[in-house]
């Protein structure tokens, strides 16, 4: 496919800026509404947002390391850019939905690329009933909070939660416990990605809760639930020699 009409987007940092300046002096410039691939500069926080933020676009995103982890990103590189992405492959991924009723009844949505998670919002361990497709798995987890992690995102804060890394294509996702103290044995769960997950708070108000989809946070909930948002197909692109496939497979080697 033939790649030469480019949307560039760079992250604020002064690394970052430079790179765009120089790939705008070599590559013209187009509109998301004209473009056939987004290129994005930076690392993978930037990288997460712009995937969020142009998704009505619907256009692949191929991005350069500029950033501090770039987990994401292929090299950086200025030479032959439209031969390089026409020589990527492209990976197809869907997000996570996830859906909140707050103690005041409030109801709201978003999605989340690398993992939905519910973190305790004071000093007391938050209590949370765990339900699969609506059947009862944990009856009370006493924890700091708990999350669902996509396979991409089974690297970031997943993995830090020691949660399992998921290799891409194995149609999972990851339900990983963050400080467990009840119960103790309890260390998670790898989920086909076709469930629904379900989280209800107990005693919400005496031990408030938060929920956070990626960057995008609801706090003093009441339940969640979190599923895969099949209509909506994200698409990274990769560099043959560097792919995200391969990254999940070393990261389990280090």
């Amino acid at each position: 496919m033939d790649y030469s009409r480019i949307h560039f987007i760079a992250s604020s940092s002064a690394q970052a800026q430079s790179a765009l300046r120089t790939m705008l002096g070599r590559y013209r410039q187009h509109e998301p509404g004209e473009a056939d691939v987004i290129v994005a500069l930076g690392g993978d926080g930037f990288m997460l947002r712009t995937l969020h933020r142009l998704l009505p676009a619907d256009l692949p995103v191929y991005g350069m390391k500029l950033g501090n982890v770039g987990f994401l990103m292929n090299r950086y590189q200025q030479d032959h850019l439209p031969e390089r992405l026409a020589e990527a492959h492209t990976l197809s991924l869907a997000p996570l939905r996830m859906m909140v009723v707050s103690i005041g009844g409030e109801e709201s949505s978003a999605l989340a690329i690398n993992e939905v998670s519910l973190l305790r919002q004071t000093n007391q361990a938050a209590h949370i009933r765990i339900l699969v497709n609506g059947m009862v798995k944990v009856e009370e987890l006493v924890c700091d909070g708990v999350l669902v992690s996509t396979a991409a995102g089974s690297t970031a804060y997943n993995l830090s939660a020691h949660g399992p890394i998921l290799p891409l294509g194995t149609d999972a996702i990851a339900l990983t416990p963050i400080s467990p103290f009840r119960p103790r044995r309890w260390r998670g769960a790898v989920l086909p990605s076709n469930v629904k997950v379900r989280f209800e708070v107990l005693e919400g108000d005496k031990r408030p809760v938060s929920a956070t989809a990626d960057a995008e946070e609801v706090r003093d909930i009441i339940s969640v639930d979190v599923f895969e948002e099949q209509t909506i197909r994200l698409k990274l692109m990769f560099d043959p020699d560097h792919s995200l496939e391969d990254r999940i497979l070393d990261e389990q080697f280090l």
